[in-house]
């Protein structure tokens, strides 16, 4: 391959070798931009799953323990217990847990796209097979906020 005084390679007539790396770039550029969102959506969601998991608990503990404290005790223990089955509903409602294992999920397999990415590139030449492979990387990362294993698929099948 010749290469330039500046060090790179001349331009197809196309420019197929520039647009597939800077295709690549932009996949890589996309997998950490979505790897960093996803790191910020999951601790989002794991203060909301202890926001509203721990009280939760803690009211339905204190209302049981006043509840069988006293027959005065029994309204506001109800009213613990209202609140404590509020919380818990909100905290069903939300699947902040769920969420919070999708985003860590595609956390993972976004931070595979970029690391195979940056190899790709530095590369000297790529080929529509690498960007082929990135694209199926991404895909698997999408994938993962569903919960689906967040291995890219298979190649060619």
């Amino acid at each position: 391959m010749t290469t330039m005084a500046d060090g790179s390679t001349p331009a197809s007539a196309d420019g197929r070798p520039q647009r597939l790396r800077a295709e690549i770039e932009r996949l890589r550029d996309e997998a950490a931009r979505q790897r960093a969102l996803a790191h910020r959506r999951a601790e989002f969601w794991t203060v909301v799953d202890i926001a509203l998991g721990f009280p939760a608990a803690i009211l339905a503990a204190t209302a049981g323990a006043a509840g069988l404290a006293t027959a005065d005790a029994r309204i506001p223990a109800a009213v613990l217990a209202l609140a404590s089955a509020g919380f818990a509903a909100g905290s069903g409602f939300l699947r902040s847990d769920t969420r919070r294992i999708g985003n860590k999920r595609a956390r993972q397999a976004w931070a595979a796209l970029e690391g195979r990415a940056t190899v790709k590139l530095a590369q000297e030449e790529l080929t529509p097979e690498d960007l082929g492979e990135l694209l199926h990387y991404r895909h698997a990362a999408l994938a993962a906020y569903e919960g689906e294993d967040p291995q890219p698929p298979a190649l060619g099948g």
